[in-house]
Order: structure tokens, then C-alpha cells, then sequence
């Protein structure tokens, strides 16, 4: 993989204030994923494709990424960006709502990376539980959302948000069929696998 290029799209993502996958939260999912050695990842929020290109590297051979984005513009970015880093037969951009896509999905993933709309975290979890591979895992990026979701926080602008990120926590540690960590990392990662009692 050309890294002078990957630099370059962190890069003009970084400039253009695109949210992508900080650097610390990126070392947590490599060490997982490098064990993991996942064949097929679903990640919810291509944004410009960053993350998508990062992961690919750990992929299984033939190893494959469908990756969901409704923001057009951004779509053709990760087109253009994942054309760069000739991957465009690895990864798959699914364009559209993730909420119209994510039901019409069958396949299984090994890993499943959630990182868009907060406040749809639960029914993206509600699908993730479907998809998920007999070992995936399912990945939860910005969980803490700035510190609000530990806090008191309340302001009306982002009360739905904080809400439901709250409740996609209650469900990954409460359900008996998953074994959750969450991580204080970059803005927040919440790792879930499946329970192996």
C-alpha cells in the first residue's frame, strides 16, 4: 500500500474538517483486526473512505469491504480515493441511507464498523447482531461522543444523540450473548463479541 498517498487523503480529509478515524482509535481496531484476519468487513459511514483503505490491509485473502455512505459528495471522494489506492475491487461503497440498506443486507461480516448518525447506533446494532459472522465482531466508533454520554449532558441540540448512545451501551452490555469492552479511545470505541459461554 502506498503510504505517501494514504497520508495525502488523511491529509485533505483533515484539512476539509471530514471526520475520519483518529490515529489512536485506528491502532486499537489494527490489533484486533490483525488477529482477527476478518474476510469480510461492513462498515456503516464511509465518509471520504479512509477507514475502509486503513482496514483493507488486514484483510484475509480475496478479503472484501462493503461500506455504506449517503452523503453523495463524499461518495465520490472515496471513489476517487479508493481508485488511488487500487482497491476498487476490494472495497465496495454502497451508496444510500444505511437505515434503507442495512435490511436488504444477507451476508455474513466478521467485522462490522459503526461509525455515523449516533442517534441511529441502535438499529444499526439491531442489524449488526444479524450480519455479524459465528467470530465477528462489532465496533462502535465515538461512543462516548465528547465525553456526553458519561456526563449529565442534556442540551436539547444533541439530547437525541446522547440518548441513544446510551441506549446502543445498555444493549452491548447488557445482552448475554455478547461480551463488550468500551474504550476510552479517541472519542470512544465500544468492541463487542460474541459471549463464549
Amino acid at each position: 500500500m502506498n503510504e505517501k498517498e494514504l497520508l495525502q487523503i488523511k491529509q485533505e480529509a483533515l484539512d476539509e474538517h471530514i471526520p475520519i478515524i483518529m490515529d489512536d482509535t485506528l491502532e486499537v481496531i489494527s490489533k484486533i483486526l490483525t488477529d482477527l484476519k476478518p474476510k469480510k468487513i461492513l462498515e456503516i459511514g464511509t465518509a471520504v473512505g479512509y477507514s475502509s483503505i486503513c482496514f483493507s490491509k488486514f484483510l484475509a485473502e480475496n478479503g472484501k469491504i462493503d461500506t455504506i455512505e449517503r452523503d453523495i459528495q463524499r461518495v465520490s471522494q472515496a471513489h476517487v480515493n479508493i481508485k488511488k489506492m487500487n482497491l476498487e475491487n476490494t472495497i465496495n461503497i454502497i451508496e444510500g441511507d444505511a437505515v434503507d440498506i442495512l435490511p436488504t443486507l444477507q451476508d455474513k461480516y466478521d467485522m462490522l464498523f459503526i461509525d455515523a448518525a449516533k442517534g441511529k447506533y441502535p438499529f444499526f446494532l439491531e442489524h449488526a447482531l444479524r450480519l455479524m459472522s459465528e467470530n465477528g465482531i462489532i465496533i462502535a466508533d465515538n461512543i462516548l461522543y465528547k465525553g456526553y454520554v458519561m456526563s449529565d449532558y442534556n442540551k436539547h441540540k444533541q439530547r437525541t444523540a446522547v440518548r441513544n448512545l446510551r441506549e446502543y451501551i445498555k444493549q452491548v452490555t447488557e445482552n448475554p450473548n455478547l461480551k463488550t469492552e468500551i474504550l476510552e479511545v479517541g472519542d470512544g470505541l465500544a468492541i463487542s463479541k460474541r459471549s463464549s459461554i
